[in-house]
């Protein structure tokens, strides 16, 4: 008999259409929230309330923030990175519409729904996988990249 596997089940639809809002990942807590690379149009529907941007000039005209984050790197203050995706996916849960964004929305954006995932229940040793699945099959880019989301729950403890 072969061994049942533990990993999460997959339930959170791509490219969803939650709420009208398009473009939105479901992540396994059931949290909404959007990635994209802000190189490509925005997608139709509602702009969102808040976005995280990483290592990008963008400046919409809704609320946002912006961490200091080099392409194919990891962040530059690991303690602000932590407390701004804290407070995004804090924002998700009360209902907002949040999206996080880097240029192509693959590494850094994939890093940080990783990230978002753990908070929301996954597992850290299953959030590059399970990111890669459901946002973008090339998602957390770079080996600092994943060690950094295998870190993201020690980090958690360290900047409280």
């Amino acid at each position: 008999m072969a061994p049942q596997s533990t990993a999460p089940r997959d339930t959170a639809p791509r490219d969803a259409d939650v709420d009208g809002w398009r473009g939105t990942l479901v992540l396994p807590g059931r949290t909404v929230v959007r990635g994209r690379g802000v190189q490509f149009p925005l997608p139709a529907g509602r702009e969102p309330d808040f976005g995280l941007y990483l290592g990008v000039e963008y400046h919409p005209s809704w609320e946002h923030d912006r961490l200091e984050w080099p392409d194919f790197g990891v962040p530059a203050d690991p303690a602000v990175a932590v407390a701004a995706i804290t407070a995004l996916h804090r924002r998700a849960r009360a209902g907002e519409h949040v999206e996080t964004a880097c240029r192509a929305g693959k590494g850094r954006t994939g890093t940080v729904i990783a990230c978002l995932a753990i908070l929301d229940g996954l597992p850290a040793d299953h959030a590059v996988a399970w990111t890669r699945r459901h946002h973008h099959h090339r998602a957390v880019e770079t080996p600092w990249q994943r060690r950094w989301v295998r870190r993201f729950p020690e980090l958690l403890g360290s900047s409280g």
